[in-house]
């Protein structure tokens, strides 16, 4: 494994600070990323405990937490469910259930569903929305019999493995013999390309082309006969797998290709990759702090993983950026981790004349745009991409 990727040091993505907490020091790590160059395999450096992740403190990303991902989800389930020839209904597993939204869907197809995600607080949930649901890490010994299951769903959860093969190898023990194995994580061409490095993050130990994809299952005895880009956190690939060897799609091939040209299997392409994203930061930061923000604050808008990752990157805390907004009801009142932002409603920005907008959670700006300006017509939205 060559190191390919380093930004820095930083704290858990997806945890967000209650005020009880402000007494206490975040866990922060390096944030550095390896790559295999025969399978295609990119991997964080340095492993970090799985149940800190999403217990440490209360987890707060939730599968229905906006109208966008509810209705991916909801064209998610449809779609799959057509993809698959069900002989009659059949048994679900959803690994990374999360709050139970998505298994809801398939429940609702008439599919016995069963769940299982490591966070205490989503399985509260999940279970208030009748789904069942086993609160651990998904292995194969969390089962306590021997159900097989002839649909495995696990969207971006595969990436939160520390172990990828072994994880793997158990969707293999629980699937059917002629069960299908989905699962859905952010396209790393779609990443490097439009070079969103804050889709890199600790709970993301792992981070998926289609040839690594291919390669690993391959590894479990599972073949990849499908692949879909779909647009979701700006750019996912929906893998399809079997243990039979079913006719691989030309779709897979021409992917692989596209990821070979790109250079996404060459250490040298990554070089140019961080020179590039030191520039675009270092120009940013110059402009931001060009700003006369003493009437008019500058606000970040979605308090989403992504966006902590590129607020520690470019070190911007809660002396530069005086307040983050989002509709989740499990971040309002809390804190970014490490720079410490107040997480509030989108109304704050009515209360000043020209606010300043950073749209943190880029992958939707296009809807959030025009919901903020109905707030404040007179936001001055800053550019990304300085």
């Amino acid at each position: 494994m060559k190191k390919i990727i380093d930004l820095g040091m930083h704290p858990y993505a997806d945890t967000f600070m209650a005020k009880k907490h402000l007494d206490k020091s975040e866990p922060v790590y390096p944030l550095q990323c390896m790559l295999d160059e025969q399978t295609g395999h990119v991997t964080l450096k340095y492993e970090t405990s799985s149940d800190e992740r999403y217990n440490l403190y209360d987890y707060s990303y939730t599968s229905a937490n906006s109208k966008f991902s509810r209705d991916h989800w909801d064209s998610f389930a449809k779609s799959v469910n057509n993809n698959i020839f069900w002989e009659t209904t059949g048994n679900v597993l959803e690994i990374g259930s999360n709050d139970g939204y998505l298994s809801k869907q398939f429940k609702d197809m008439g599919h016995n569903v069963l769940g299982i995600d490591p966070s205490r607080k989503m399985c509260e949930i999940a279970n208030e929305r009748g789904i069942d649901t086993i609160c651990s890490l998904f292995s194969y010994d969390a089962f306590a019999n021997n159900n097989k299951f002839d649909l495995v769903v696990a969207n971006n959860v595969f990436n939160h493995a520390n172990d990828p093969l072994e994880f793997a190898k158990d969707v293999e023990r629980v699937l059917s013999e002629n069960g299908t194995f989905v699962f859905e994580v952010p396209y790393w061409y779609n990443t490097i390309k439009d070079k969103r490095f804050d889709q890199i993050y600790h709970e993301h130990p792992s981070y998926f082309t289609v040839k690594s994809s291919v390669e690993l299952l391959k590894q479990v005895g599972l073949n990849v006969y499908d692949v879909e880009v779909v647009d979701y956190h700006g750019g996912s690939i929906r893998v399809f797998a079997k243990k039979s060897n079913v006719v691989k799609r030309d779709i897979v091939n021409t992917l692989i290709k596209r990821e070979s040209d790109l250079g996404l299997f060459d250490v040298e392409m990554y070089k140019t990759f961080m020179s590039d994203i030191i520039t675009t930061r270092n120009k940013f930061l110059k402009y931001i702090y060009s700003l006369d923000t003493s009437e008019n604050p500058i606000i970040g808008i979605g308090a989403a993983a992504k966006a902590n990752t590129f607020l520690n990157f470019y070190n911007l805390d809660n002396s530069v950026i005086k307040y983050i907004t989002d509709t989740s009801e499990h971040k309002k009142g809390k804190y970014t981790p490490l720079t410490r932002i107040p997480i509030i409603e989108d109304e704050i920005l009515a209360k000043y004349k020209e606010p300043y907008v950073l749209i943190l959670s880029w992958n939707i700006s296009h809807i959030l745009k025009d919901i903020l300006k109905k707030i404040n017509p007179n936001i001055r939205f800053i550019n990304l991409d300085i």
